[in-house]
């Protein structure tokens, strides 16, 4: 493989990410450079002309045709953030996206900042909604219920990695399996709610890469819903708050199902987009 300066690896990385339909291609080429690499930008600048060692040649050159064919960045890194908290983030689970914030803000509204709660994340995938919710409230508790043996070893590593394994422990199985519905006091979830029609429009990051059972929401995307919401309706202890994120045009059918089942209290919010993304329900 030929010596390729910084700057030149820069631009052709830019070059070659813009034929292959990739958004913001100069930033990215530059987190390549930086992620990868192990170049700020300042260095960048001040050895944009010196060429690439080897070894962080090959490491670059391997990362750009990754995302070239579209496997996620944070696959490639191997890591992402979320609620300002490193994860590790691989094939194994959804990659949290940053409009699940505003789920884990409104489930914050609901838990007093010195409360001894127990909480637990449906379907957890890299157990992002859990781990920002322990942080943030150093004296609850929590349980991820989570079907996927793959995402259960990606939990593991991240509940380790934030020092949470003491405070978390792990359900292997489906949320219909599941027998901690009436000890907790805060439920929230991220379930699949993509219209399965709709699956194959989606961008290949996402259809390729991410796992289908975390996608697949049924013929109208509100299966995971239906179930969900009918088993907390029975199974929930009262006053408990399930806090779900929800598809950007999904807020009055799960709305409507949540007061079918009895729930009350509904708080709603927006993602950074404007669209709707969280619904708050309480048990009476």
């Amino acid at each position: 493989m030929s010596e390729i300066s910084w700057e030149a690896f820069l631009k052709q990385a830019q070059q070659k990410l813009a034929d292959a339909g990739i958004e913001d291609a100069r930033d990215e080429a530059r987190w390549l450079v930086r992620l990868i690499g192990g170049v700020s930008s300042s260095d960048l600048i001040a050895r944009g002309d010196d060429p690439i060692e080897a070894s962080a040649r090959t490491r670059l050159q391997n990362a750009l045709q990754r995302r070239v064919a579209h496997e996620p960045l944070q696959h490639i890194v191997g890591e992402t953030e979320f609620f300002g908290l490193a994860l590790t983030s691989d094939k194994r689970a959804l990659v949290p996206r940053p409009d699940s914030e505003c789920v884990v803000e409104l489930a914050l509204e609901t838990i007093p900042r010195d409360a001894d709660y127990a909480l637990a994340d449906l379907g957890a995938g890299t157990g992002a909604l859990l781990i920002a919710l322990l942080k943030q409230r150093p004296q609850t508790t929590g349980t991820t219920i989570e079907r996927s043996e793959a995402a259960n070893s990606l939990i593991s590593e991240n509940l380790t990695r934030h020092g949470l394994e003491n405070r978390a422990s792990q359900f292997a199985g489906s949320w219909s399996e599941w027998t901690g519905w009436s000890i907790c006091d805060l439920i929230i979830s991220n379930p699949p709610y993509i219209e399965s029609a709709v699956i194959p429009t989606l961008a290949p990051e996402v259809r390729e890469y991410d796992p289908m059972d975390a996608l697949d929401g049924g013929a109208d995307g509100l299966d995971a819903y239906r179930e969900i919401i009918s088993i907390a309706s029975t199974e929930m202890k009262p006053a408990a708050w399930l806090v779900l994120e929800i598809g950007y045009d999904q807020e009055a059918a799960v709305s409507a199902l949540l007061k079918e089942n009895g729930f009350i209290n509904l708080i709603h919010r927006k993602d950074l987009g404007g669209n709707d993304r969280a619904i708050a329900a309480q048990q009476p």
